[in-house]
């Protein structure tokens, strides 16, 4: 009896992903609409929860607010773009070896094919298995070097946030004396707003305090 085999190679595609600053985004509270007493065994009304709350709050005329856009500077950085450089790289490796091991196993898969009228049951049967069992170590070893590639990239991201983009976010809030930096892809803003957003400047500086960052080579490259 005839016996053919085919195997499907799935290689996860893994998105592109961002790095997101650790921006706070404050909502002012605008009034206290009603404040009731409840009585209750198990703990103070509202008013004696919230009596060492102090009564002053920022106005109006106080705030300072800028604008920044993450996504420009995901974009944009030179670290963040030569970092996106370097994972290109080495999942253009990985896509480069699926091809050339999917050839050797369509070739191998064809000679099982055509030896199948030649060799014993018992002998093909061993083929066979040997044959999935190359596709399927393909299959978990490309997927660990995928998610080794993600985890290395991930890492990048984390310590140009942690050393570099956080810091220099503080330093500008600090010099412009901000009350509120919120992110631009939450804001909606009128025109000619001058200084609002404040994106390349947060470039420059993050550009001038690193240009690159290395990856860590991947488990299994």
């Amino acid at each position: 009896m005839s016996k053919k085999t085919s195997e499907t190679i799935v290689v996860k595609n893994y998105k592109k992903t961002g790095i997101v600053a650790a921006i706070v985004i404050v909502v002012a509270v605008l009034g206290i609409w009603a404040v009731r007493s409840f009585n209750s065994d198990s703990g103070s009304s509202v008013e004696d929860a919230i009596a060492l709350v102090s009564e002053e709050a920022v106005s109006g005329g106080d705030m300072r607010i800028a604008v920044v856009r993450m996504d420009e500077i995901q974009n944009t950085a030179t670290a963040l773009k030569n970092l996106r450089e370097q994972k290109e790289k080495y999942e253009e490796s990985l896509r480069d070896e699926l091809t050339r091991d999917q050839k050797a196993l369509e070739k191998e898969k064809a000679e099982i094919e055509k030896s199948q009228d030649v060799l014993s049951r018992e002998a093909l049967q061993r083929r066979i298995v040997d044959y999935q069992n190359k596709v399927t170590k393909l299959q978990r070893d490309l997927t660990e070097r995928a998610q080794a590639i993600e985890i290395s990239y991930q890492k990048a991201l984390n310590e140009v946030q942690k050393k570099h983009l956080d810091p220099v976010v503080e330093g500008v809030i600090a010099k412009k004396k901000l009350s509120l930096v919120i992110d631009g892809r939450m804001a909606r803003t009128g025109a000619n707003i001058a200084n609002l957003d404040i994106t390349d400047e947060l470039i420059k500086a993050l550009d001038r305090k690193v240009s690159k960052v290395k990856m860590e080579t991947p488990k299994g490259f």
